[in-house]
């Protein structure tokens, strides 16, 4: 049984990945590892190489999507195929570097840590196109998920192995593993600076689309993890004040303009008014909501895992 799984998903990356396999090797000498390429859909004869390298070396382990899935798949799969008691994440591109694993390990093996993250304090990225949509986007996830990680997206991550079998990853939210974590109860997440090198072959496979997308995902995240199972909580409630607000706005149109007309003063009729229409929309969208909010309530109730919980431990 190995102490640590090694899990590196791919995509196009033949030229980095022997070398990826001795720097791994030579940080790591003594410890008893496992690395596992996941193959996520390559056309550049990067399963060749895998092939080549676990045919030599019985650690190395491969799985081979037959298209591209993401990331996510990709991890998805080398969660489930990891046997360590520590997994290890990172990217094959040369960029992170093995020799932080074996302090990231130590992190969790002996400070008790659940999740500890890579943080690449100096980037070598382009600043315009890499930094600082990166800044951005790590200061909405901070605010948004509580987490006070620099760099939630880095590609290097430690996890105790209880973990990764404990959340599902799909979609794009490789991006947010430490918020899926806490979410499941794993609440000892930190952090350690890591070095950043520079890509040294081939070309980034993200472009400027992953920070709007993962924007999107962590809207996404964020209110399946608060509401997932009681979505009446927020449909219901902002749909009862909406209706009280517009109800409100059209009653006191109404009662003025009675008040007006017993005094004898100008008045125009309630339907000339602007604001009773805007009552009328939010009355409607009021009721809308929260018939919204009783419907996913009664998809919740019949969900298949509205009762599975993460337990951590049983007596008797």
């Amino acid at each position: 049984m190995p102490e640590i799984s090694i899990i590196i998903p791919l995509l196009d990356e033949k030229e980095s990945l022997p070398e990826l396999y001795e720097w791994i090797l030579k940080s790591l000498e003594g410890r008893e590892i496992e690395i596992i390429f996941v193959d996520d859909g390559s056309t550049d004869g990067s399963w060749d190489v895998i092939a080549a390298l676990a045919e030599k070396d019985s650690r190395v382990r491969g799985i081979r999507f037959r298209r591209n899935y993401g990331k996510s798949a990709a991890l998805y799969e080398g969660f489930a195929a990891a046997n360590g008691s520590v997994v290890v994440t990172m990217d094959a591109d040369l960029q992170d570097s093995p020799e932080e694993i074996p302090e990231m390990v130590r992190m969790v093996e002996e400070d008790g840590y659940d999740v500890v993250s890579g943080w690449k304090q100096k980037r070598k990225d382009n600043p315009i196109t890499k930094n600082l949509p990166s800044k951005l986007y790590n200061w909405t996830a901070r605010r948004v998920t509580g987490i006070k990680l620099h760099d939630m997206n880095c590609g290097i991550k430690a996890y105790r192995s209880e973990v990764v079998k404990s959340i599902e990853v799909y979609g794009e939210m490789h991006r947010y593993i430490p918020y899926l974590a806490a979410n499941a109860g794993f609440t000892k997440i930190g952090e350690k600076p890591v070095q950043h090198q520079k890509r040294k072959y081939g070309k980034s496979k993200f472009g400027l689309s992953r920070f709007v997308n993962g924007l999107l995902d962590l809207m996404s995240l964020w209110f399946l993890s608060k509401f997932a199972k009681k979505p009446m909580h927020l449909f219901g409630t902002t749909g009862i004040l909406m209706f009280l607000v517009g109800g409100i706005m059209a009653v006191w149109i109404i009662v003025a303009k009675l008040i007006h007309q017993a005094q004898g003063v100008k008045y125009r009729a309630v339907t000339d008014q602007p604001l009773f229409y805007l009552a009328l929309v939010a009355v409607i969208l009021g009721v809308l909501l929260f018939l919204a909010g009783f419907i996913c309530e009664l998809v919740s109730r019949n969900a298949q895992e509205r009762n599975k919980y993460n337990i951590r431990e049983k007596i008797r």
